[in-house]
């Protein structure tokens, strides 16, 4: 299927410095977001506690759940629980946050739903509840961390290997990283600044060690995960064991339109060999122009047919997904491909 006339000729390499301003600017706003958040919102996940939802039957507002909630110090909640409307305004259904990892039963859900109902004056239901230890909620925030690190380790390798037959070279390098990560980790040290020492190191080897198609990769997907994450602390919304699955799906599919883009600038390098780097990038883009189109399309289609119908529990995977493929189709275009560029100019200045 042709969705885009052959021939099509948009200049995406004239608008590099453009594109590159666009990104430096999100990425900033994302690191101020999260810095002026004092860290991201974790969810019951990775911090630990509970989390409670409830229905109520009639209409109530926030003021007056935590009014009751505020009293319901016998049962671990009292004045410190947050409370946060989930879902429709309509559907009347709240989620009940404390820090504390209570011990629940049957029993407590029976007097939790009681004392609700008095305080309340409506028909309540408890629809969940959630604990997290506050050491299970630490181990799962670190697992979840060396996930999205090792992952983007092992995409380099990959890239390396298919792109420049560099699989030796990038698979020592990738392997004394992960061990050193691993056991400097052992010692105590912050996992988060650890992680974002190791990323920069790799960023830096693979300048030195010419491998241009592995770092333009990872540097799309840092660009990718850091917006995402960033939208996250602008709209003040939980990261949770999903969004990291949506995350680590963000980077497979960024990598997969990255790949596309990048295969076909090899076959014109060899097939157009007196255009320059620049023409060369323009025309591979503007070639899979049409995939990439359909591709990021129907998938954006999907899942914001999620967003917007799939509920609460799924609204957020649904918008970290969305952000994502609008991004990663984004940077395959203008932070991947002229990454390459940025390494000729490099090369011409040696």
């Amino acid at each position: 299927m042709q969705f885009i006339k052959s021939g099509i000729n948009i200049d995406f390499v004239g608008k590099m410095k453009l594109a590159f301003s666009v990104s430096g600017a999100m990425i900033l706003i994302s690191i101020l977001s999260i810095i002026f958040h004092g860290g991201l919102r974790y969810g019951v996940d990775f911090a630990g506690g509970t989390v409670i939802q409830v229905k109520f039957f009639s209409p109530v507002s926030t003021e007056d759940v935590k009014s009751a909630i505020a009293g319901l110090g016998d049962l671990g909640l009292g004045a410190n629980a947050s409370v946060q409307r989930f879902g429709e305004k309509n559907e009347n259904e709240y989620l009940i946050h404390t820090d504390k990892a209570e011990t629940t039963d049957e029993k407590f859900s029976e007097e939790l739903e009681t004392k609700l109902k008095n305080a309340v004056k409506a028909d309540v239901e408890i629809r969940r509840i959630e604990i997290v230890g506050p050491q299970v909620g630490k181990d799962l925030r670190e697992k979840a961390l060396f996930a999205i690190f090792y992952s983007l380790l092992l995409i380099a390798i990959y890239i390396s290997g298919r792109f420049e037959s560099q699989w030796i070279k990038s698979g020592i390098m990738a392997g004394v990283l992960i061990f050193c990560v691993y056991t400097v980790s052992n010692f105590g040290f912050s996992i988060p600044i650890l992680i974002l020492t190791a990323l920069m190191i790799t960023l830096v080897l693979f300048w030195f060690l010419q491998l241009k198609y592995a770092m333009g990769a990872i540097v799309a997907l840092i660009h990718d995960v850091t917006i995402t994450i960033g939208l996250f602390s602008l709209f003040d919304k939980e990261v949770s064991l999903p969004i990291i699955a949506a995350i680590l799906t963000i980077i497979g599919y960024s990598l997969n339109d990255t790949i596309i883009v990048y295969d076909r600038i090899r076959e014109n390098l060899k097939k157009y060999q007196k255009l320059s780097l620049k023409e060369m990038i323009n025309r591979s883009v503007n070639e899979t122009l049409s995939r990439t189109i359909l591709t990021s399309g129907t998938t954006l289609i999907t899942v914001v047919a999620l967003l917007i119908l799939g509920g609460g529990i799924i609204h957020d995977f649904a918008f970290a997904m969305t952000a994502g493929i609008v991004v990663g189709t984004y940077s395959s275009v203008y932070v991947a491909s002229p990454i390459l560029i940025l390494w000729q100019e490099r090369d011409r200045r040696k």
